[in-house]
């Protein structure tokens, strides 16, 4: 099973989920086949109330340009693309061409294919091979921990006035508040508390998944 809002107590979070427009067939086979084919990684997809929100969130913003950072099997590319305006593009950032073959099978499935790039390799360069200034109107960062600094810098300069960022795992499971963090909590810990203070962004942290920031470009 995707993950869920884990922070929220099971009783509330069942509710949450039951009074969301829930996953559609593609998305519940997607789910079903990942932890199939990888049990052992399932914790990488997001949860199905996120999907729906990311999907609602570039619908509202109208996004036309966007990236993700960490594709894992596919669902948040998916749900992301779904909500793109016409002509929207999404690429899609990531190294393992095993989790990406189930990615492309259901963006060929979901008809997305062809709003959708796949660039397989270190995210990082990646990123610094993009041309320079503002093109992004939303853009997705769920990858190694440790690159999420490399990542922002990289992409907070290429989004447009308005664009949003939005950053998963930023309570990492609660691992953050250990007195002696492991080296990818201390990275979410330093990571979250340089974004606060960028004053090139505006920004919340939901509860949502294992934690949720969205960052907002400010003009």
């Amino acid at each position: 099973m995707a993950s869920g809002s884990e922070h929220l107590r099971p009783n509330l979070h069942a509710y949450l989920v039951a009074h969301s427009s829930p996953p559609d067939p593609l998305l519940r086979d997607l789910i079903a086949e990942t932890a199939e084919r990888f049990p052992g990684n399932v914790i990488y997809q997001i949860g199905p109330e996120q999907g729906t929100f990311m999907t609602m969130l570039a619908g509202l913003m109208d996004a036309r340009q966007a990236i993700e950072i960490g594709t894992f099997t596919g669902y948040s590319s998916v749900c992301l693309a779904r909500g793109l305006a016409a002509g929207g593009r999404l690429i899609c950032c990531d190294i393992s061409a095993d989790f990406t073959a189930l990615a492309r099978a259901y963006w060929q499935r979901a008809g997305l294919s062809d709003r959708i790039e796949l660039r397989l390799g270190p995210a990082l360069d990646t990123l610094r091979a993009l041309p320079p200034g503002a093109s992004f109107d939303l853009a997705f960062i769920d990858a190694d921990k440790q690159g999420y600094l490399g990542y922002w810098e990289e992409l907070v300069p290429r989004m447009r006035p308005g664009g949003v960022i939005c950053v998963d795992n930023t309570l990492l499971h609660g691992r953050i508040f250990e007195p002696s963090p492991d080296p990818d909590a201390q990275a979410i810990k330093e990571f979250n508390e340089h974004v606060l203070h960028d004053d090139r962004v505006e920004l919340v942290m939901l509860p949502v998944g294992d934690g949720l920031t969205l960052a907002r470009a400010k003009p």
